[in-house]
């Protein structure tokens, strides 16, 4: 998968300034993301459906932690 020129986003959530988090960006119908502290190592890419499955997995453990 070429990601060259994909526009990296951030979680709005992230703490300190998001100096330590993943960050995302759309890859045709692909959804790629990396550690923001190490931009040129490895990827990881998943479909749309894998990823908001994902999400929402998250979103529901946080929920129960709270």
């Amino acid at each position: 998968m070429d990601l060259t020129g994909a526009r990296w986003r951030k979680s709005s959530y992230s703490s300190n300034g998001g100096a330590t988090c993943v960050e995302t960006a759309m890859a045709g119908p692909m959804v790629a993301v990396r550690d923001s502290t190490d931009p040129d190592g490895p990827k990881l890419a998943f479909t749309g459906r894998d990823w908001d499955a994902f999400l929402t997995q998250v979103k529901d453990q946080c929920l129960q932690l709270h």
